[in-house]
């Protein structure tokens, strides 16, 4: 295991996050005797309802207790689960990639042999013990009555063209805050990693006073009714889901690179229901899950996800967009790092000009 490149003050950091919220949605089983299966999750209830309905269906005598939670409390009370201070849930399911790494890494999750889950990809599953269910973009949505179709970022040059015109864009670019976000410190980082616009582009939403927020329902509803112009690296699955009901929110792939986030899921050692557990799993990635994440929760799966999201998108899959899913596995922990984690926290506060509370 590799705890060396994670520090276990970690745990501090959570303190300092706004208020968590946390709720809990209780799905009854269909015929009895009835068993209990706990997932604790990130994942919005209204975006995964229909994965939970359709394995009920197929597996009526379990009842779902689904938790959601933040990504940085689900990280907490699942640390808390290892060590053997609160009880566990049976699935943990984050979209926070790292902090699911760090569990797995840390001896937290128990090993699932099930052929489909064997059939992910290499990218998706790492040591048998964490699987990517997810196939979902990092993508730029906009207000189409704010930005003509021409002008559109298509990638990232033409956002930051856009930036340069503050009349425009002052305090209406929203983002996640990525110190209290798991999910936005993710997409930042690698950001920072893997392009070479993440500073130029940073420092071009700090002269526009850029809008922070912890969550990507806030950005999307900002968005849709005017009081944002334009939100960046929001989760591609939240904003086709919204931009089916709102026509005013517009979603753009940037064509230079896309970052594509897998939602990470484990058993943990500690569970009580294994064998649900390992069951719900492997269900998400058979062919009624695909077809439930791929055509209605708009998850999609890392299976054969992708052309059925060019297909939302009205695009073909053969256009020249370069996608850069996210692997799984003791890579994503080098950003939390206690220092390195300060010092990009420093470079970011720095260049937004919003400093240190």
């Amino acid at each position: 295991m590799i705890r060396g490149l994670v520090v276990p003050v970690l745990l501090a950091l959570l303190a300092t996050s706004p208020a968590a919220r946390a709720d809990d949605y209780d799905f009854p089983a269909k015929i009895s005797p009835a068993r209990t299966l706990t997932i604790g999750s990130t994942t919005d209830i209204g975006i995964i309802r229909p994965v939970i309905a359709a394995y009920q269906k197929a597996n009526p005598a379990v009842a779902i207790r689904y938790r959601e939670l933040t990504t940085r409390v689900l990280f907490a009370e699942a640390q808390a689960a290892c060590a053997g201070d609160k009880p566990a849930d049976d699935v943990v399911l984050s979209s926070a990639m790292d902090l699911q790494v760090k569990l797995v890494n840390d001896g937290c999750a128990a090993t699932v042999d099930r052929p489909g889950l064997n059939a992910l990809p290499d990218y998706a599953r790492w040591r048998s013990q964490l699987f990517g269910l997810t196939y979902e973009p990092s993508v730029i949505v906009y207000n189409r009555r704010a930005i003509a179709s021409w002008e559109a970022p298509v990638d990232h040059f033409a956002l930051l063209d856009l930036l340069r015109q503050p009349e425009r864009f002052r305090g209406r670019i929203g983002t996640y805050d990525i110190e209290s976000s798991g999910l936005g410190y993710l997409f930042a980082t690698l950001d920072d990693q893997r392009s070479s616009t993440w500073g130029r582009l940073i420092e071009g939403m700090g002269r526009n006073d850029v809008q922070l927020y912890c969550c990507t329902s806030e950005i999307l509803d900002r968005v849709a009714d005017g009081r944002l112009t334009l939100g960046y690296n929001v989760l591609g699955s939240y904003a086709l889901a919204q931009a089916r009901e709102k026509p005013d929110l517009a979603v753009a792939v940037p064509s230079d690179y896309t970052l594509v986030l897998t939602r990470a899921a484990y058993v943990p050692r500690q569970a009580q229901n294994r064998t649900d557990a390992a069951d719900f799993l492997e269900f998400t990635q058979a062919t009624e899950g695909r077809r439930i994440l791929n055509d209605e929760a708009l998850l999609f799966s890392p299976i054969d996800g992708a052309e059925h999201l060019f297909r939302e998108l009205g695009a073909s899959g053969g256009q020249n967009r370069t996608i850069r899913p996210i692997a799984l596995g003791p890579a994503l922990m080098v950003g939390l790092d206690q220092m390195k984690r300060r010092l990009f926290l420093k470079q970011w506060r720095d260049s937004l000009g919003i400093g240190e509370d």
